[in-house]
């Protein structure tokens, strides 16, 4: 009875046991379903993971991606640094970029088109031409010759034909096909002895004469005589202002070129008349508080070489509050070419100059 008691006993345990060890056995197979589940569910979260980054990587071509300016400025610093290896251009490469440019540059030049400047006066091309005188510009010569200094302005018509009649030693500045006789200035030479019988000539010599101080009086006496052994003239030049410095300068050559040609060409008398030794120039001028200013520039250069200078004050003009003011200037030959000289040097540069 007791191993009986013993037996069932002990099968019992080993009932329990199985028991328990079906049990664990089922509780591991379920740890490891459970395991498994956790796998499967964590790479079903993986391949969910990877269909989202496909989803961000699918871009919309109707919208800017940033990763486009990004690809792009990695794309340019790529190229930058492939140029930056390539080797320098040559001299002659360097040349066909520069010529490229600028023919680029002219090309788009000539396409923009040119603004009007709304302010400031309208420029006006004109072709000067150098003449002789003629019967033509003589109201152009009066003209002129009352606009330089009133001291002309009783005498225009008079000098206007002197100046005429006074072919071989004359320049007028005029225009290209002009019929009118208009004119934009004019220089000429004219003898006090040859012309001395003229009112005009008498005039100009008698108000020199009486406005001469006594320092000089006596030497200017000599010159405007006639008795000295190369001939004297009146230096007669005006213009308009606005006239180019070139021109100017041109209009004083042609009169030296006149005088050079008369004395070359001339025979007798009148080759001795135009071989001027002297010259008188009644400059118009201005003063201002207490100071000389010349109304044409050349006369201030020609002024610096002259042997004596004058100042001679004209009667008042009606309408003109201030009284006319001239300065006689009074040149030897060698004085008068030493001034075209120093002008010269003045429109062209000293350094441009023999």
């Amino acid at each position: 009875m007791a191993k009986n008691k013993k037996r069932q006993n002990n099968s019992s345990e080993d009932q329990k046991l199985a028991d328990a060890k079906v049990q664990k056995e089922q509780k591991e197979s379920v740890v490891d379903e459970g395991d498994v589940s956790s796998e499967s569910d964590s790479s079903s979260d993986e391949e969910d993971d990877d269909l989202i980054l496909e989803g961000v990587l699918v871009r919309n071509p109707d919208v800017s991606d940033s990763d486009d300016d990004s690809d792009s400025s990695d794309d340019g610093k790529e190229e930058e640094a492939k140029e930056d290896t390539k080797p320098p251009p040559s001299k002659k490469q360097k040349a066909a970029q520069q010529q490229k440019k600028q023919t680029q540059q002219q090309i788009q030049n000539q396409k923009k088109p040119k603004k009007q400047s709304k302010e400031g006066p309208d420029v006006i091309q004109v072709d000067f031409t150098f003449c002789d005188m003629n019967e033509k510009y003589f109201h152009g010569l009066k003209t002129l010759l009352t606009s330089t200094s009133p001291i002309f302005m009783a005498q225009s018509s008079g000098l206007a034909d002197i100046m005429i009649k006074n072919v071989s030693v004359g320049t007028v500045i005029s225009t290209e096909g002009d019929n009118e006789g208009t004119i934009f200035g004019y220089a000429s030479v004219l003898n006090v002895t040859t012309y001395q019988k003229e009112p005009a000539i008498q005039e100009l010599k008698k108000q020199c004469l009486e406005k001469c101080p006594a320092a000089h009086k006596k030497e200017l006496e000599v010159v405007l005589s006639g008795k000295t052994k190369r001939p004297a003239g009146f230096y007669m030049q005006g213009r308009m202002l606005n006239l180019p410095l070139e021109i100017v300068e041109i209009l004083h050559q042609q009169l030296v070129m006149d005088m050079d040609w008369a004395v070359n060409n001339a025979q007798g008398v009148d080759r001795k008349s135009l071989d001027f030794g002297a010259f008188i120039r009644i400059a118009p001028a201005y003063q201002s508080s207490n100071t000389t200013y010349y109304k044409y520039f050349d006369d201030e250069v020609f002024a610096q070489h002259a042997e004596f200078t004058f100042e001679m004050e004209l009667p008042k003009i009606h309408d003109i509050d201030e009284a006319p003011f001239c300065v006689v200037l009074v040149l030897t030959k060698t004085g008068h070419r030493a001034g075209m000289k120093s002008l010269s040097q003045m429109v062209h540069g000293a350094n441009n100059v023999e």
